[in-house]
């Protein structure tokens, strides 16, 4: 123990004074700035390869394409602070509007493409946007949206691509060049960028307000803080995600590439990493289940950020495909908050995320906000520059979650004797599947608003692919004997009203939900009460009872 103490405390010393040379930084003032920064030096360098679609576009054309595009939307009207929906999957138009808004100014919410109506308009509702850029594979969603959840984004603040009949060609807008372009009004540092919607526990997603402090904070932070260079990126989750935001980034900051994915797939991850000659990229750690293959370790990879890998499949990992697979802890409110060096071998399977990076400072405090000693658990809070402003509209929200400065996660971590993070639980009733945070509370919402339930729990299920799965525990009006004659229906229900990762997997029909001294539903006590949690449910996925 002595020993590995000795080797951390060494590296550790290096590792605070690279994080205290990148906070010394001056940072740009604004996402154009660093556009510009860029292309002055990348030139004829390929910025991003959206390979799947053999799309790939220059540093100086990137530029070019995002004035011209930026002269085009404020034209049509938006402005800075103009809120502007973008609903297309990944495309070269994402990042292109993306960068286009930030350099006028105004402020984008990313929709996940996966949004039913009543959930986009949810989100387009909340937001206020005022136009939304659309691809027209979700031309159904929005009309909906409009027709029924009192969306009132008009034909002309519509932006529609690859054939959306509305009242602007975003293909056409964004096939063209500008030298120059000069906004009306140009944007500060502490000027909103995202919108962005993260799910909480008190039910709909709530919007995260991110400045462009914010993101050259997370650009910069991802870039620099292991100290080496990184100029073949990859990014394969939805660019309405955070994470292919930042890594674009960050690609721009090295003056790199950043190779983009259509969709997540563990069974083609790691042929990419080899055919692209990747260098940094997000393992998802159910590639470890495909089967192995003579070249897992050919690759160029220098590292790999792991979130959640089991801790008896971190080294096993490490050797099979022959990276440094390095844990993190982030969320959309904060960015980056704490990471894994890229020199903490030791540190391997331990289930420890690491340290606080560059600008970020945390504490692991109990019930009264008092420091805990190492090794003890507590409730982690993280202050530091460029956090979230609030949660859009929602006060009550951003005063329970910012308290003099410092961001309340409502996750359990401890911190040993070294300064370094371990997540142990979460206080948020959510189940996380495939990375994706779900709120209970909104899945409740939904299934008790069906005719026959009177009342329904959303719960967790561990899975080995997954992380978690979701599980519906539902009281009927009629008893359990009605489950066979609604059990089609309440999935046909979930299936139009919640996007498709949301949908419960597994139905427990129960008499009764159990209750706390308080009269509320004692979750843990729906999880802790068989040894199989499967056990007597039905299988959405399998089609079948357990």
């Amino acid at each position: 123990m002595d020993k590995k103490l000795n080797s951390t405390s060494s590296y550790l010393q290096d590792v605070t004074s690279r994080l205290a040379d990148i906070e010394a930084r001056p940072l740009p003032s604004n996402l154009g700035e660093l556009i510009d920064a860029a292309a002055a030096e990348g030139g004829d360098r390929i910025v991003w390869n959206f390979f799947e679609a053999g799309e790939t576009e220059t540093y100086e054309g990137m530029r070019q394409r995002v004035n011209h595009l930026a002269q085009r939307l404020e034209g049509i009207g938006i402005g800075k602070g103009s809120h502007v929906a973008v609903m297309l999957p990944n495309i070269p138009a994402f990042p292109l509007t993306w960068f286009a808004l930030a350099k006028i100014g105004a402020v984008m919410i990313p929709v996940n493409t996966g949004y039913r109506e009543r959930e986009l308009g949810y989100v387009l509702g909340d937001s206020e946007a005022a136009f939304i850029v659309l691809h027209r594979d979700h031309e159904a969603a929005f009309e909906g949206a409009r027709a029924h959840h009192g969306v009132a984004i008009p034909d002309a603040a519509v932006i529609g691509l690859g054939g959306a009949g509305y009242g602007h060609d975003l293909e056409e807008m964004i096939s063209g060049k500008a030298e120059r372009f000069i906004p009306k009004d140009a944007p500060t540092s502490q000027d909103l960028m995202n919108i962005q919607y993260t799910s909480g526990t008190t039910g709909f997603p709530k919007g995260c307000m991110l400045t462009h402090e914010y993101w050259m904070v997370a650009g910069i932070s991802n870039a620099f803080r292991d100290g080496q260079s990184y100029d073949r990126l990859l990014a394969s989750t939805p660019f309405y995600y955070m994470d292919p935001q930042w890594l674009l980034l960050m690609t721009l900051l090295h003056r790199g590439t950043l190779f983009v994915a259509r969709k997540q797939s563990a069974s083609r991850f790691v042929g990419w990493l080899r055919e692209y000659d990747i260098n940094f990229c997000l393992f998802p750690w159910i590639a470890y289940k495909q089967p192995p293959r003579a070249d897992d370790r050919l690759n160029s990879v220098v590292r790999a950020n792991i979130y959640g890998v089991p801790k008896n499949l971190h080294a096993l990992i490490e050797e099979r495909f022959g990276i440094r697979a390095r844990e993190a802890f982030g969320m959309t409110e904060l960015g980056p908050a704490i990471f894994m060096p890229l020199e903490g071998d030791e540190m391997v399977g331990s289930g420890f995320c690491g340290i606080p990076g560059p600008f970020r400072r945390c504490r692991v405090v109990n019930g009264a906000g008092e420091d805990v000693p190492a090794g003890e658990p507590g409730e982690l809070l993280v202050s530091g520059r460029g956090i979230m402003q609030g949660y859009y509209r929602n006060p009550g929200a951003t005063q329970a979650a910012l308290i003099d400065g410092w961001f309340h996660t409502g996750d359990l971590f401890v911190k040993d004797e070294n300064g370094f993070y371990r997540i142990i639980g979460r206080q948020k009733d959510m189940v996380r599947r495939s990375g994706e945070n779900i709120a209970a509370r909104e899945l409740e919402t939904v299934l008790n608003a069906f005719p026959g339930i009177d009342e329904a729990a959303i719960v967790p299920v561990p899975d080995e692919m997954r992380g978690e799965e979701v599980k519906a525990c539902i009281v009927l009006s009629e008893g359990k004997s009605g489950a066979t004659r609604l059990l089609d229906r309440i999935i046909a229900h979930c299936e139009r009203e919640l996007a498709a990762f949301k949908v419960p997997r597994f139905y427990e029909f129960r008499d009764a939900l159990p209750r706390t001294g308080s009269s509320k539903v004692a979750k843990r006590k729906l999880q802790d009460e068989s040894g199989d949690p499967r056990a007597g449910c039905f299988d959405r996925v399998t089609g079948k009872w357990v």
